[in-house]
């Protein structure tokens, strides 16, 4: 489309290419392959042409979600990436986020952007901390689940225990829709239960390619595998016994799980859970804003930003404003509102992001992601909107931090690159800035979920501002909110405690254990105090 090509903005456009968007997310324990599966479901839709979703092999590049230095040399990933491609007829917006715990916070942000999700379970851990936890903010969303059991090429548990854990402990009903022929570490191939036939892989060198793939009737199926499809056709009528035939209803409900079963790093059943995706994913809705009402697709432009980034261009170290369009038509270069602010917001540098890799972007329609360009003035949770009449969605979570640390720069005569760069992390999200009286402005206290957050947060102060900083970490495990600010000109926690305030404004009370909190309360009848729940507005 060209920039004087006008834009159809009208219902019928909206509701139709709505119609046609699948946004997603994948998330999984650290390790399960999640990476690797988002890199292959790219390699099936035919935007890549080879994988490199082997970290480290020699020759093989990282993998396209992956674009940080850090995540390329952990083999991790740490930051949330967003991938927009075609299948057929439907626009896949794939949203990659961070397998490591210590990001969560991230991985909730992104969970409020998309329609549904695919969980990654490792065929040989099953249900792992990270994998319970999300699979519980999924529940509370209302987020439907696909579940796709990964790496069947290596050894690992057997599939009707692994079906069973996920009843027995998430009280999800796993619905396979195929079933693994041969045990973990030695996959032939999947009986698919829609017809009863057996869909044959071959490996291809190192994964690099689509595995191909063949149909064979079940007569000659038992022929040829033997055993194995005796077995694999056996097990899948168990599940049928036990209830775990495929019901529409119990998907969208979020009681039960379509479950399919593959190896991404070898692209085995890949495709299968891309057509699923296309198939059965849910569509964009309307979307509720604070006042209970909602926001129909067809209504003038609107959007919230659920991810803010910097450094993803080197050469220009510009800020994206990740949104999710959430109504009506995007055209790039018309002037939004900033609900949070009021403040008008142009959108002149809009792009479609791929990775890292970004390009120019003149329309978009619900379901899909933006990138706004130096975008400095959104902030992560900010509500954007055409015309009226406003609208402003519910913000995103602030999660409880659980360790904290005193940064300042290394040199002094950085201080100036280090108050930058230290706002600009704030703003992203990467930690969350604490400012203290005791401390003063110059000297501010980063608050993580995880350790790891200090690690990225120190990186990136020294990799795009040139600034090395050391950290103090202090030693407090309790948080708080403050119930009543007043209360903190008259309640001296000594040694025992410390007050901090947000970048948000909020009001924080830490201790060092749970023995001096209950000191605290004891000594200061009357001092409120509030529980900081994660995952919560």
């Amino acid at each position: 489309m060209t920039a004087t090509t006008p834009v159809d903005t009208s219902s019928s456009t909206a509701f139709r290419e709505a119609s046609r968007r699948r946004t997603f997310a994948v998330i999984s324990h650290p390790d399960a392959g999640k990476s690797t599966l988002t890199e292959a479901l790219a390699l099936h839709a035919k935007v890549i042409s080879e994988a490199g979703a082997v970290h480290g092999k020699a020759g093989r590049r990282g993998v396209v979600s992956d674009w940080m230095e850090m995540e390329q040399s952990r083999g991790i990933s740490i930051t949330s990436a967003a991938l927009q491609f075609a299948y057929g007829d439907a626009v896949i917006n794939l949203l990659d986020t961070p397998g490591h715990a210590d990001f969560s916070e991230d991985t909730y942000r992104v969970l409020s952007a998309v329609d549904c999700a695919v969980m990654l379970l490792d065929a040989a851990k099953g249900l792992e901390p990270q994998t319970l936890k999300l699979f519980d903010v999924c529940r509370h969303r209302g987020i439907p689940v696909i579940t796709f059991i990964n790496k069947w090429d290596r050894p690992g548990r057997d599939a009707l225990d692994l079906c069973e854990e996920i009843k027995q402990r998430i009280d999800l009903e796993p619905m396979p829709l195929t079933w693994p022929v041969g045990e973990a570490g030695r996959f032939r191939g999947v009986l698919d239960r829609a017809d009863g036939s057996f869909i044959r892989y071959t490996r291809t060198a190192g994964g690099a390619t689509a595995a191909p793939e063949e149909r064979i009737e079940p007569a000659r199926a038992l022929d040829e595998e033997g055993e194995d499809w005796t077995h694999a056709v056996e097990s899948a009528e168990l599940i049928d016994i036990s209830g775990g035939e495929f019901d529409v209803a119990k998907f969208f409900d979020a009681t039960g799980t379509p479950v399919l079963f593959g190896s991404g790093v070898l692209n085995f059943g890949v495709r299968h859970l891309l057509d699923l995706i296309v198939a059965l994913a849910p569509r964009p809705t309307p979307r509720i804003g604070v006042d209970g009402t909602s926001r129909s697709l067809d209504a003038p432009f609107s959007g919230f930003v659920f991810k803010v980034q910097t450094g993803m261009d080197k050469a220009h170290r510009d800020q994206v404003a990740f949104a999710r369009v959430c109504s009506g038509v995007f055209e790039r270069g018309m002037v939004v509102t900033n609900a949070t602010t009021g403040k008008p917001f142009a959108t002149k540098y809009a792009q479609q992001v791929f990775g890292r890799e970004r390009t120019t972007l003149d329309v978009a329609y619900p379901g899909d992601v933006i990138g706004l360009i130096n975008a400095s003035a959104l902030r992560v949770g900010d509500t954007l909107h055409a015309g009226k009449p406003a609208v402003r969605f519910p913000g995103l979570p602030s999660f409880a931090p659980e360790h904290f640390a005193v940064a300042y720069p290394a040199d002094l005569s950085r201080a100036k690159q280090f108050r930058k760069g230290v706002d600009q992390l704030a703003q992203e999200g990467v930690v969350q800035v604490l400012s203290s009286e005791r401390r003063g402005d110059g000297t501010p206290v980063f608050g993580a979920v995880g350790p790891m957050q200090f690690e990225v947060a120190v990186h990136r102060l020294l990799a795009e501002f040139g600034c090395q900083v050391k950290l103090d970490h202090l030693p407090y495990k309790m948080v708080r909110k403050l119930g009543d600010p007043k209360q903190r000109a008259t309640t001296n926690l000594g040694n025992r405690g410390e007050y901090f305030t947000r970048a948000d404004g909020t009001e924080l009370v830490v201790f060092t254990d749970q023995t001096a909190l209950n000191v605290t309360l004891r000594l200061n009848e009357g001092f409120l105090l509030e529980p900081l729940v994660a995952g919560t507005t």
